[in-house]
């Protein structure tokens, strides 16, 4: 496998009764997900297409040793979800919810530092290992394995990027949606430590936006630890000052929070920047010719 999830992923989905969670289960075991447990309170005892419903996290691992968790989870209870599967000892987990309170996820990622569990999102399209694990909401078709990574804190431009590297021959080995909200459990810098580290990844294609300094910060360690040649396009250079585009963390407040500003930063760190979102697959299918990865 590549990153997160993969052959070996057993997954629970917290929130499997409810109409998103019961459609993107089916979605993920059509792809062939290994779906092992659901968990909604109340409902233990049930099943969603033959996959067992509990009423906690703790009872759902020790029943049937899942090692993954997908949330679908409404805003106002999502956090003490992420909570509970951390309390189950859960090493990776990735919740899809919208609208999380921004405290919630402060007080969520203040107690699970140091912890080493892995938390993607929230606000985000999840995690995809092609022809392996499908763990979210990405549409599996226009996927195809491969050996580059794709991280990206927009869940559309993910598919439209993808789209493109399968249509110019170039397969993915892991796609990450970090998720577009200000607080979020993995950060672009993280993801890309992790692509960095995995022997079946070469490349790597970077999706940022307007909004915070999460790209400068991954350009600093592009530029100080990136083994790998990372391509880079940023979301938002059109955007107004101030005025939110999107997602809750797509706000350009202060000089450093322009696309001009990430753009820069990413470049003067050796990635190669993508102008447009039309041109991320032919500019990525040139760069790795040119680093002999094609």
């Amino acid at each position: 496998m590549s990153i997160l999830v993969g052959n070996d992923t057993r997954l629970l989905v917290q929130g499997i009764t409810g109409r998103e969670g019961s459609f993107q289960t089916r979605r993920c075991i059509e792809y062939g997900t290994n779906v092992v447990a659901g968990v909604t309170p109340g409902r233990g005892g049930e099943a969603i297409d033959e996959v067992p419903v509990f009423d906690t996290v703790r009872q759902a691992v020790a029943a049937t040793q899942a090692n993954c968790s997908l949330i679908f989870v409404p805003a106002p209870f999502a956090a003490d979800a992420i909570l509970e599967a951390a309390d189950a000892e859960m090493p990776v987990i990735i919740c899809i919810t919208e609208g999380v309170p921004t405290m919630d996820m402060v007080r969520a990622r203040r107690f699970l530092n140091g912890s080493g569990i892995t938390i993607i999102g929230p606000n985000c399209p999840g995690v995809i290992t092609p022809g392996q694990a499908r763990v979210g909401i990405m549409p599996g078709d226009v996927f195809s394995p491969g050996k580059v990574g794709v991280i990206s804190r927009s869940g559309t431009l993910v598919y439209e990027a993808v789209a493109q590297l399968t249509a110019c021959g170039i397969g993915q080995s892991t796609c990450v949606g970090v998720g577009g909200d200000p607080v979020i459990g993995t950060t672009p810098t993280e993801a890309l430590r992790l692509f960095n580290e995995d022997p079946h990844t070469a490349a790597v294609v970077f999706i940022g936006e307007i909004g915070g300094v999460a790209e400068q910060q991954a350009a600093e360690y592009i530029r100080s630890q990136m083994s790998k040649p990372v391509i880079a396009f940023i979301a938002g250079a059109t955007a107004p000052p101030g005025r939110r585009m999107g997602h809750a963390g797509a706000i350009i407040v202060g000089a450093a929070g322009t696309a001009q500003a990430k753009k820069d930063a990413l470049a003067a760190a050796g990635a190669t920047i993508v102008d447009s979102p039309a041109e991320i697959g032919v500019v990525t299918k040139r760069a790795l010719g040119e680093r002999g990865l094609s």
